[in-house]
This record gives structure tokens, C-alpha cells and sequence, in this order.
């Protein structure tokens, strides 16, 4: 399902079944053309469905992706090539007795949250598990988008995105020439992002509720009484 979250309040707006723009437009259809004119800004996740319905039911509004998702995909695309490596190199999958594997997990933190023995181990890596230097520059790339929606204003941005597109250029992979082909895609909507700040954040608190509440309730049988339960207790939340 589809959840609407106001960004303000945190506070959940309505559930739609499917993560498709039908269902989307239907729900805006209902609300009001007062309601629809006051939106000013919308929170997504790098989905070409939601944002074709918000294109069209809400025009006006500017779009915000989320940059936890692109960091996201920068993550899997990192992963992606670390396992390509290692079936190339070694014929199999990756191993405890492989440091990039048994150091996959440090490979996908972020570079300014490591300690200085983490990064130590990260260079030791690297060196001792990655001849082909593809699973460094994957990494390398990872991190320069980081850097890129870490940017204060749009002028550093696009000086970043350069560089970023550069270190794409040089690395020369499928895999980072699909997340650079992303970065493209949703451009417009990663300079909202960088404007205004706003991010999708209370959309996946609201998801985490709604996961807690089936979990609590043992599951539901009918549609509709879940719904109803998860705007009730968003509501109940919100008043106390």
C-alpha cells in the first residue's frame, strides 16, 4: 500500500492499495481543489509512478526525493559490483574467508562516521581483496554522492555533481553508469531536496507505526478496518 503523510505533522492522511499512481490520483481526486492548491511541496521516493500522479494532480507543487533512498541505491550499486568482482575473480560468491565480504558492512558506512581504526581497515581491504580497483571506485562514487546531497547551496551542487560525473566517466561500470543515469533522471527533484530539505522521514516513521500496529493486531482480514485503525491511532497520536 501507499501512505500519505503530512510533513508538518507527521500525522497520517490516508492508504491507498498498490504503490502505483492510479491509486494515488484517485485519493488526491477526492480531496478538494482548496486542499490541493495548498500543497507546496511533496516528499518521494525515487519512484516514476508517484511522481507522474503528483505531476499531474498537483502541478503547482515542487517535488522533493528523498535522499536516504538515493543514498540507498548508491548502496546497492556498490554492493552490486562488489559481488560481480568476486564471481569474476573467484568463480563464486563471496566468502568469511574474503575481506570484502567478511567487510561488506563497513564498505556501505559512511566515511565521516568511521573510526579511525574502521577506515584503517577499509584502506586494508580494499588493498588486500580488490586488484580490478572497481569495488573502490564504486565506493568512491558512493561516497561523492553523499558529498553532493550534503551541499549547502545549488552552486556547490552542480560542482559536485560534475565531479561526481567524472568519477562515473573514469570508473566506466555498468552498475555506476545506472545510478548516474538516476542522478540525471531526478535531478529537478534532488535541487528541491537541497532547498528546501525536506525529506519523506515522517512518511517512514508513519510506515514503521503502521508495521508495529499489523504486528500487534496479528494481521487484519479486512482491508478497510485496517485502514480505519491505522487513521485512528495516527489521530490519537497526534491529539495526545
Amino acid at each position: 500500500m501507499t501512505t500519505m503523510v503530512d510533513l508538518d505533522t507527521g500525522v497520517v492522511l490516508g492508504v491507498v492499495d498498490g504503490r502505483g499512481s492510479a491509486g494515488v490520483k484517485a485519493w488526491l481526486t477526492a480531496r478538494s481543489a482548496d486542499w490541493r492548491g495548498n500543497v507546496q511541496v511533496v516528499a518521494i521516493d525515487p519512484s516514476a509512478a508517484f511522481r507522474k500522479a503528483v505531476a499531474d494532480m498537483l502541478p503547482h507543487a515542487a517535488v522533493s526525493v528523498d535522499h536516504f533512498h538515493l543514498v540507498q541505491l548508491a548502496n546497492q550499486m556498490l554492493t552490486m559490483v562488489r559481488q560481480r568482482v568476486s564471481r569474476d575473480l573467484k568463480g563464486r560468491r563471496g566468502r568469511t574467508i574474503d575481506p570484502s565480504w567478511a567487510n561488506r558492512r563497513l564498505l556501505l558506512r559512511a566515511h565521516d562516521t568511521l573510526s579511525e581504526k574502521g577506515r584503517a581497515r577499509l584502506v586494508k581491504t580494499l588493498r588486500q581483496d580488490d586488484p580490478t580497483q572497481e569495488i573502490g571506485a564504486a565506493w568512491g562514487i558512493k561516497e561523492q554522492l553523499r558529498t553532493l546531497l550534503a551541499c549547502g547551496s545549488l552552486a556547490d551542487a552542480h560542482e559536485e555533481k560534475m565531479r561526481l560525473g567524472y568519477y562515473v566517466m573514469v570508473a566506466d561500470m555498468a552498475e555506476t553508469w545506472r545510478l548516474w543515469e538516476t542522478i540525471n533522471a531526478w535531478w529537478t527533484e534532488i535541487e528541491v531536496f537541497l532547498i528546501t530539505g525536506v525529506t519523506n522521514a515522517r512518511t517512514e516513521a508513519a510506515n514503521t507505526s503502521i508495521k508495529q500496529l499489523k504486528r500487534t493486531g496479528r494481521g487484519y482480514r479486512n482491508a478497510e478496518h485496517y485502514k480505519s485503525r491505522i487513521l485512528l491511532r495516527s489521530a490519537a497520536r497526534r491529539a495526545a
